[in-house]
Formats: structure tokens, C-alpha cells, sequence
């Protein structure tokens, strides 16, 4: 077989593998064992730990409103929305 053939095969045996296992190129947004966390006031994010609460000035996201992926609907959401200091939900001032 030739080099070109078999770079074809071997291609498109991994986007195969990858379809049917379900696997993704979507960059996620936390690694294994971590969650994410929003600041409150503000836009910023970060990753913990799965068995450490989150750093001061940091909140679990709203349940059913968690980013899981980098440009998701609700990474999206999140870049022009917060969570006050009460848990309400509020949008950030444009510059802020």
C-alpha cells in the first residue's frame, strides 16, 4: 500500500473511532476531577478541585447553567452575565 493510502486509512479510522465513541475535539472547560466557578461580580472563571469548595470571591455556577465547553451556550451566556453578591443573576456593565 502506499504511504498516501495508508495516511488516508489510518485518518479515517480515527475520525471513526472518534465518532463512535463519542469522543470530542470541544476544549473543555475544566479538566478531569475539577468543576468550574465564576467570580462573583465579575466575569472571571476558574477550575477546583472536585473535593474542595470554591476560593473566596468565587461561586458554583446556577445549577442547569454551567459551562462545560469553551464557547458553549453558557460559557457565552456567562461572558456578559454574573451572579451578585445575594445569588442573583445580573448583567455585567459593558466594560466591566
Amino acid at each position: 500500500m502506499r504511504t498516501g493510502k495508508r495516511v488516508h486509512l489510518v485518518l479515517a479510522c480515527a475520525a471513526a473511532a472518534a465518532v463512535m465513541t463519542g469522543c470530542s475535539i470541544e476544549e473543555a472547560t475544566c479538566g478531569g476531577g475539577e468543576y468550574p466557578v465564576m467570580s462573583v461580580g465579575g466575569t472571571g472563571s476558574a477550575c477546583v478541585p472536585n473535593d474542595e469548595e470554591p476560593p473566596r470571591g468565587y461561586t458554583r455556577y446556577p445549577e442547569g447553567k454551567v459551562p462545560e465547553h469553551v464557547g458553549d451556550e453558557w460559557d457565552i451566556y456567562w461572558q456578559t452575565h454574573t451572579v451578585d453578591e445575594d445569588g442573583r443573576i445580573v448583567e455585567v456593565p459593558q466594560g466591566g
